[in-house]
């Protein structure tokens, strides 16, 4: 533009020491020229510099004078409007939330791909737990425009409704045939207000005095982490004998017994015999107790200190560990594994 203007001011100043014969040719010359170039060119390119020019001049001109320029008044006057209204309008964002960034989107999806299991929610706990808080339905959405079921091997069964009771420890067995078709049992408890996990052995043959044995080693070890419970959930199982109960009244524990064929009635373990299944013991074949024993062991530290709960807005029993947000926009995500490579774990890369 300061070019355009020297220019100008230049072309006016050896114009004015010129006589004015010599100025009426020169205007007529040009102004031939223009014509000659009009009818070799078609509609001319101007921009926002030569729109500010040709405007600041013609505001000096007489109308009769402006015959024979490139652009018409109206023209003119349109340029005008544009300019007073780009001026005066404010930028505004458009309507809706934000878009998700880029690097966000790819790493649901390859939490997707790397854990054909996993569902959208699974999915959202996970990313709140590495740091970034984006609604779950986000996640719905990104999966779904993918092509990816946001909600894979839904169960039939819904966990909506829980159980309602004074109940702050529950208990439960459940079993897994090897490869030689020997079944083992493996008894667990979970800590009902925190979801914590305690694992209290596997056994070939669970009788009440194996049971009872387990019980008091539980209470020997955990002893801290039960502070304050005051009820036991359990089935009718023939396991759970008078001794195995006493245990747990010397504790001042009551102990309240589920209807006969009522697994509803102990959801929480319920709930979590489905998980250990779902997560690993589907998706491997156990040879002997002794990789049973150490799987389930490593499952549940994983379940403690990494997996993402809902009902504990989305972080684990153990939550000292849990990361924040990030302080840069670039993600550094490397994962770690677990149970033989069964188990991913995210976290954000120091």
């Amino acid at each position: 533009m300061s070019r355009i203007l020297y220019r100008l001011i230049a072309g006016l100043a050896r114009l004015a020491v010129r006589s004015g014969r010599s100025k009426e040719l020169e205007i007529i010359v040009l102004r031939h020229q223009l014509a000659v170039l009009r009818r070799q060119l078609g509609r001319p390119a101007v921009n926002d510099n030569d729109r500010t020019l040709l405007g600041a001049i013609a505001a000096a001109l007489p109308r009769p004078r402006r015959a024979g320029w490139i652009v018409t008044p109206d023209t003119l006057l349109r340029w005008h409007r544009r300019r007073i209204t780009r001026h005066w309008t404010q930028p505004s964002r458009g309507p809706g939330r934000p878009s998700t960034a880029t690097e966000i989107r790819k790493l649901v999806l390859r939490l997707a791909n790397e854990n054909p299991t996993w569902g959208y929610r699974r999915i959202h706990g996970e990313l709140a737990g590495l740091g970034h808080h984006i609604a779950s339905s986000t996640v719905w959405k990104i999966l779904k425009t993918t092509g990816i079921d946001p909600a894979p091997h839904r169960s039939d069964v819904t966990w909506s409704q829980f159980l309602h009771s004074q109940a702050a420890v529950a208990c439960d067995f459940f079993t897994v045939d090897t490869a030689l078709l020997r079944r083992c049992y493996v008894l667990f408890f979970i800590h009902i207000p925190t979801r914590q996990v305690f694992y209290a052995g596997t056994t070939a043959n669970p009788t009440g005095a194996w049971t009872t044995q387990a019980a008091r080693n539980l209470l020997l070890r955990h002893t801290n982490h039960l502070a304050g419970s005051r009820a036991l959930v359990r089935d009718r199982g023939s396991q759970f004998v008078n001794a195995f109960d006493e245990i747990f009244r010397t504790e001042n524990f009551k102990i309240l017994k589920s209807p006969v064929g009522t697994p509803v009635a102990n959801a929480f373990a319920e709930r979590w015999i489905g998980s250990i299944r779902r997560e690993l013991l589907d998706r491997t074949i156990i040879w002997n107790q002794h990789q049973l024993e150490r799987l389930v062991i490593d499952y549940i530290e994983h379940y403690n200190t990494h997996r993402p709960h809902r009902t504990l807005n989305q972080q684990p029993p153990l939550a000292s560990n849990r990361a924040s947000p990030p302080a840069h926009r670039h993600l550094s995500v490397v994962k770690s594994t677990r149970c033989g490579g069964l188990i991913h774990e995210y976290r954000n890369a120091a």
